[in-house]
C-alpha cells in the first residue's frame, strides 16, 4: 500500500516577518536498510547561501515540518543529520520527498547505493552488475552484494549495499523504470526527480540526479572500474525488455576499456562552479574545518566529477579527519584523474597513501602491491621502506 503522504504534503502559503512570502516544506526520512522503517529525532535543515538555515527535527513518523522563505529549488539544499547515520546533503525541490539515511559502513571496501524519487512512476528498479551477478528484485543477493530495500510505490527507497567490492571487478549501476518497462518513448523516469546517493565509510561521497528533459525508461548512472574508480555515465534509453535481461544489455558497460566518463554533460558552468567550490575547500581545510572542507570538496566533485585536484584534496583532508574507506575512494579517484607532467608523482603518492591505508588495516598483500605500484611510478626510499616493512609482516 502507498504511503499517504497528501495529508501533510500540501499546506498553504504564509507570511514570515522578515522573509515576505514563505512556504511550508514538509519532508519524511526513513532508514535506508529496513523497509518502512521510519528515523526518528533527525536533525533536518534547509539551507541556502546567504540566510540563515532553518531547522526541524523529526517526529516518530520520521516526519519534518520547515517553513521559510527559500524558494523550493536547487539554490536550496536540505541537510539530514543523525548520530550512527552518513550525513545527507540533497539540492531541493525537497517538498513532499522521502529521504533515507544510510548507517555508517565499517568495511574499507564496502558501499551502499540508495535511490530516491517523487510520486511517479511507482516502481523504479534499482540493478547492479558485475561478474556472475545481477542484482535486482528478482535476485536480492549476489557474491558480497544485496538488494536491502525494494520499493514499488512511489518515493524509494531501494537501496543495494556491497559489504567487500571484488578486486579487479568492474561494477555498473542502473535505474529501470518498470512500470513504464514497456514505453520506450516515455519520459516519467526523466520527469522523477530521481536521485542516487553512494556511500562509503561514514561518508555520502556521490549524489546523482536524473537527467532532465529525456526520454526513455533506463537510466545508467556510474561504473566502477577494476582499480575502484568512479566513472560517470549518467545516460537514458529506452528499452523494451523484462527486468531478467537489463543486465544482458548492460553487460558492454562491464569492459575495462570504458574508464572515462561518458558523455556526461558537463559545462564549463559546471567546471567554474567545481573550482571555486575546490578553493573555498582549500581555505576551510587551512582553517582546520575538516567538515566544512569535506562538504564544499564532495559538492565540488559532485559539480565536475573529472576534478582530479578536489578528489587529491578529498583524500587528503579524510585521512586528517580519520575516514579511511573514504580516503581510499578519493585516493583511487586522484589516480585514475592524474594527467600531465606530473602524472607519475601523482600516482606514486595516490598509491602510497592506498598502500598505508591497508597496512594500518592489517591487508599487508594489499599494501604491498599499492606500494610497489608507487616504487614503479616513481624512486623513493619512502616507498623502498614501506614495501620492505609490509613484505617483513607478510613472511
Amino acid at each position: 500500500m502507498k504511503r499517504n503522504m497528501t495529508s501533510w504534503l500540501f499546506l498553504p502559503l504564509m507570511l514570515l516577518s522578515g522573509y515576505g512570502l514563505a512556504s511550508t516544506t514538509q519532508v519524511e526520512i526513513l532508514s535506508a536498510v529496513v523497509k518502512d522503517a521510519k528515523i526518528p529525532d533527525a536533525q533536518v535543515t534547509l539551507q541556502r547561501n546567504g540566510e540563515s538555515a532553518v531547522r526541524a527535527a523529526t517526529n516518530a513518523q520520521g516526519q519534518a515540518t520547515l517553513e521559510s522563505a527559500f524558494p523550493d529549488t536547487s539554490d536550496t539544499l536540505l541537510i539530514v543529520k543523525k548520530s550512527g547515520f552518513s550525513n545527507l546533503v540533497v539540492k531541493c525541490p525537497c517538498n513532499g520527498m522521502s529521504y533515507a539515511l544510510s548507517p555508517v559502513l565499517t568495511g574499507l571496501d564496502s558501499m551502499r547505493v540508495v535511490l530516491t524519487w517523487g510520486a511517479q512512476p511507482d516502481d523504479l528498479d534499482s540493478h547492479i552488475i558485475y561478474q556472475g551477478n545481477h542484482i535486482y528484485y528478482e535476485q536480492k543477493e549476489g557474491d558480497n552484494g544485496n538488494l536491502d530495500v525494494d520499493d514499488t510505490d512511489s518515493y524509494g527507497p531501494e537501496t543495494i549495499t556491497l559489504t567487500a567490492r571484488q578486486q579487479g571487478q568492474s561494477y555498473v549501476y542502473a535505474i529501470h523504470d518498470f512500470t513504464d518497462r514497456e514505453s520506450p518513448n516515455s519520459s516519467r523516469l526523466s520527469e522523477s526527480q530521481a536521485k542516487v546517493f553512494v556511500y562509503v565509510g561514514e561518508s555520502l561521497v556521490r549524489t546523482y540526479y536524473v537527467p532532465q528533459q529525456k526520454i526513455g525508461n533506463l537510466w545508467t548512472v556510474f561504473k566502477i572500474t577494476p582499480s575502484g574508480d568512479f566513472v560517470d555515465i549518467n545516460q537514458i534509453e529506452g528499452v523494451n525488455m523484462e527486468s531478467a535481461r537489463i543486465g544482458s544489455h548492460l553487460s558492454p558497460a562491464l569492459a575495462d576499456a570504458w574508464t572515462t566518463s561518458h558523455n556526461a554533460g558537463w559545462t564549463q558552468q559546471d567546471i567554474s562552479v567545481s573550482r571555486n567550490l575546490n578553493l573555498q575547500g582549500e581555505a576551510a581545510y587551512q582553517r582546520n574545518d575538516y567538515d566544512q572542507a569535506i562538504s564544499l570538496f564532495t559538492s565540488a566533485v559532485n559539480a565536475w566529477a573529472d576534478n582530479g585536484k578536489a578528489y587529491g584534496n578529498l583524500g587528503l583532508v579524510y585521512q586528517k579527519a580519520g575516514r579511511t574507506a573514504e580516503a581510499l575512494w578519493a585516493n583511487r579517484k586522484a589516480l585514475a584523474l592524474a594527467s600531465g607532467a606530473g602524472a607519475p608523482t601523482v600516482r606514486a603518492g595516490a598509491n602510497y597513501n592506498i598502500g598505508k591505508i591497508y597496512e594500518t588495516a592489517g591487508d599487508f598483500q594489499q599494501a604491498l602491491t599499492y606500494n610497489q605500484a608507487a616504487r614503479q611510478e616513481k624512486a623513493s626510499t619512502v616507498y623502498d621502506n614501506a614495501i620492505a616493512r609490509v613484505q617483513a609482516r607478510i613472511h
